[in-house]
């Protein structure tokens, strides 16, 4: 199982982080190791400063794939889910003005958030325009929707098996709106997919 996820997939975050619109889907691994346990609290790392949460929405892949075509990018997954990519920012800031890889910031221990439920796709009437939202505290702080997606998934499904094999239970992090912000001690992170309650998680 792999975790892939995707950079710059919404406008709007890419310009709050002053980044450049890519001409391709940038690409990212996180390691199996960096999911947070179920029920368990995100602790933040003692080598970061300032780490931001990013919510995603989750792709959930069925079946074997390389080399798929969007047309049928559709048939390798059922389940769509909500997560978090938590960054160091800091650090992330620091391996790249070095021109550096920046898997550190991304793929530390409890950087991946996995929602304690998936649904499947039936239950919507259009996955590309799917509502979702992260509350910090009660309060809203990021708001996306898919159709705001600068590839939607099937594209990303397709563009991906280019490079790399998918394999059952592989899941996409398709990316994040604008809103990230800084995470704190005893924070309570909420997020929603629709009017579904997908997990909550404290800060420590």
């Amino acid at each position: 199982m792999k975790l892939i996820c995707i950079g710059r997939n919404y406008t709007e975050h890419i310009a709050e982080l002053e980044n450049q619109k890519p001409e391709d889907p940038v690409i990212f691994l996180k390691p199996d190791t960096s999911i947070l346990l179920k029920k368990q609290p995100f602790f933040i790392p003692d080598f970061s400063n300032e780490v931001h949460h990013e919510v995603e929405v989750l792709v959930k892949i069925k079946k074997i794939g390389k080399y798929i075509q969007p047309k049928f990018a559709h048939k390798y997954y059922d389940e769509i889910g909500l997560g978090i990519d938590f960054t160091a920012r800091d650090l992330q800031h620091k391996l790249k003005e070095k021109g550096l890889p920046w898997e550190k910031a991304k793929g530390f221990d409890g950087a991946a958030v996995i929602g304690e439920k998936w649904i499947n796709k039936s239950s919507f009437s259009d996955i590309n325009n799917l509502n979702f939202s992260l509350l910090k505290n009660e309060k809203t702080v990021q708001k996306g929707n898919t159709a705001l997606m600068l590839w939607k998934i099937d594209e990303l499904i397709a563009y991906i098996s280019q490079f790399f094999s998918l394999k059952i239970g592989d899941i996409i992090f398709t990316g994040t709106p604008a809103g990230v912000g800084k995470v704190a001690t005893n924070d309570q992170l909420t997020g929603y997919l629709e009017e579904n309650k997908m997990f909550s998680i404290k800060i420590k």
